[in-house]
């Protein structure tokens, strides 16, 4: 009986365990009901792979967001970053100017810096809340995809070569993928930038007082989440073989939500890579179960808007839960 209660006590101490426990029993349910209702495995290859694949942009921005989300910040105009630098690759290619694969990703990732170095530039030294800066820029970004685009948009005859990158059954995804979050896992656990990081999130007052350069901080995370952008904008482009200046129009919150859902706290200091895939992982799976469980569209936004507000609320419960143990634990 000790022995279960402890490995209780170990899940719900957890808030990656939590959400762990969560998505099992989601994906045994989701699987059950595509089974027994004569639709095959939901837990198929094919199916994991295209959840992966179709929220490969979601899953990538996440780490991002992340960042800023810790600092007690946030970007809302990420999509239209990604929309910006990705239009910018379409026509490249349309026009003929390049069709290098390295190339064009170089260029979409030193688009969205640049993007992500103005939005922390005027957060940090203008002292504007992040929403107001990043909202401004979110129609900026949108606007000036327009203007490139000229009333045209890159079709898939003009991105073939690229498109090999991202098409179905490709590696490119899945290693940029992987490749992006060891980097992020390593850096905010062990290296003294991601401490520096958390320690602006905590308290940045405290963190400026001890000898950390909080503008820099602040600077940096937005130019990570504008690079994760613009590297998001080529392989939307790569993915879905278009480019479009309404791409991922709107898409910014799923993003967000699956940061939130992950544990990543909106107030600073608090949140981990392994919370943040998880997070995007159950947003993933959740909009790709939710029609082939059978809902109908009109449905779909409702439950999961309801699913979302639970999983965050057991988010919530487990933090004051380790936040009790860890304060009963100073007093003894």
């Amino acid at each position: 009986m000790e022995e279960k209660k402890s490995l209780w006590k170990r899940i719900t101490g957890s808030r990656e365990a939590s959400l762990v426990l969560i998505l099992v029993v989601m994906l045994i349910l989701v699987e059950c009901i595509q089974y027994f209702g004569g639709n095959g495995h939901f837990l198929s290859p094919t199916n994991i792979g295209q959840i992966f694949r179709n929220n490969a942009l979601t899953m990538l921005m996440a780490l991002g967001m992340l960042c800023v989300l810790l600092t007690a910040g946030i970007d809302i105009s990420i999509t239209s970053t990604l929309a910006f630098a990705g239009m910018i690759v379409g026509m490249l290619q349309k026009n003929d100017v390049c069709h290098n694969t390295f190339l064009l990703f170089l260029i979409a990732a030193l688009i969205g810096l640049a993007c992500g170095f103005l939005n922390g530039l005027i957060i940090a030294k203008g002292h504007i809340a992040p929403i107001i800066v990043t909202m401004g820029f979110m129609y900026i970004w949108r606007g000036l995809a327009y203007v490139v685009s000229g009333n045209q948009w890159a079709s898939g005859a003009d991105v073939a070569q690229f498109a090999e990158f991202g098409k179905d059954g490709s590696a490119g995804p899945y290693i940029i993928l992987i490749a992006a979050y060891v980097i992020f896992f390593i850096v905010l656990k062990w290296t003294t930038y991601g401490r520096r990081i958390y320690a602006v999130g905590s308290n940045m007052e405290a963190a400026s007082v001890s000898g950390i350069n909080v503008d820099k901080i602040l600077v940096s995370v937005y130019m990570i989440m504008g690079l994760l952008a613009g590297l998001s904008g080529a392989l939307s482009v790569s993915i879905y073989a278009s480019a479009q200046p309404n791409m991922q129009y709107g898409k910014e919150m799923d993003v967000i939500a699956a940061c939130v859902i992950g544990g990543v706290s909106m107030n600073g200091g608090r949140g981990s890579v392994v919370g943040t895939f998880l997070g995007a992982l159950f947003y993933a799976v959740l909009a790709k179960a939710l029609p082939l469980v059978g809902l109908d569209s009109i449905w779909q936004n409702l439950i999961k808007g309801i699913v979302v507000l639970a999983v965050v609320l057991i988010n919530t419960l487990t933090q004051r839960a380790m936040d009790r143990a860890a304060l009963e634990r100073r007093e003894m």
